[in-house]
C-alpha cells in the first residue's frame, strides 16, 4: 500500500500486520488530547511526549496545534530540540497542525525547508472552515478548521504543496512529515492521522527491502 493510499486495512486503520503502531503526540501545551483520542480510534497506541525520554521506540510523531511561542518555550526547558530534530530528520513519519507546523519550520526546529507566517489568517475573531481537496485523500473533501491559523509564507523545491488557500499553501508534504495549517481533529476528520499511519507502512516496507 503507498504512502498516499488512505484506504482502511483490515486493522480498522492501522498498518497491516501484528503490530500496533506507538505514536507520539507532543504534549507541553495545546490540542493534543484531541490527536489522542483520533489515533485511539483508528488503532494506534498513543504516548504524550514531555521529555527526551518519551521519544524513544515511537512509530511516528505528531506535533499539535497550541501556542509556538508557549511550546518553542516548554521545548527549549525540557532540551527536547535537539532529540526532536533528530527524530524527525531520522525518517520517523510526522505529522505537524498549525502551531505544530511553525514549530517544523526554518525559524523553529528547521526539519521543514518552509517559513510559516504566524496568525496569516487573522486573529481568534477570524477563525473559519473551508474543505479542502489533499491528494492522496478519497472520498469528500477534507473539512478543515483554521483558528488563528498560519500559511506557508516561502518554500523550497523539495516541499510539495498539497493544498491552498487564497493562493497560500496550507497543506505541505516534505519527505516523512505531513504539515497543515488547520486542525483536522477538531472536525472529526481521520483520514490525515490514516495517513501518517500508511507513512510507518510504507517507511517498514522500504526498510525491509
Amino acid at each position: 500500500m503507498s504512502p498516499g493510499d488512505t484506504r482502511p486495512a483490515s486493522t480498522g486503520g492501522r498498518p497491516a500486520g501484528d503490530k500496533v503502531p506507538v505514536v507520539g503526540v507532543l504534549a507541553l501545551q495545546g490540542g493534543f488530547e484531541a490527536h489522542a483520542k483520533i489515533l485511539t480510534t483508528i488503532g494506534a497506541d498513543v504516548r504524550e511526549v514531555r521529555t527526551p525520554q518519551d521519544l524513544g521506540g515511537l512509530d511516528a510523531l505528531i506535533l499539535p496545534g497550541g501556542e509556538s511561542t508557549t511550546m518553542t518555550l516548554g521545548i527549549a526547558r525540557e532540551h527536547l530540540a535537539g532529540p526532536l530534530r533528530e527524530l524527525i530528520e531520522g525518517g520517523t513519519p510526522t505529522l505537524g497542525t498549525c502551531a505544530g507546523m511553525i514549530l517544523l519550520d526554518r525559524d523553529h526546529l528547521g526539519v521543514l525547508d518552509m517559513e510559516a507566517r504566524r496568525n496569516a489568517f487573522g486573529r481568534q475573531l477570524h477563525s473559519f472552515e473551508a474543505d479542502l481537496e489533499i491528494p492522496g485523500i478519497e472520498g469528500p473533501p477534507v473539512r478543515a478548521v483554521f483558528i488563528r491559523a498560519p500559511w506557508i509564507a516561502d518554500h523550497g523545491p523539495d516541499v510539495e504543496v498539497l493544498a491552498a488557500l487564497d493562493g497560500h499553501p496550507v497543506a505541505i508534504r516534505q519527505g516523512n512529515v505531513l504539515a497543515l495549517a488547520f486542525h483536522p481533529e477538531l472536525s472529526g476528520e481521520t483520514r490525515l492521522h490514516r495517513l501518517l499511519l500508511e507513512y510507518i507502512t510504507a517507511r517498514d516496507a522500504s526498510r525491509a527491502r
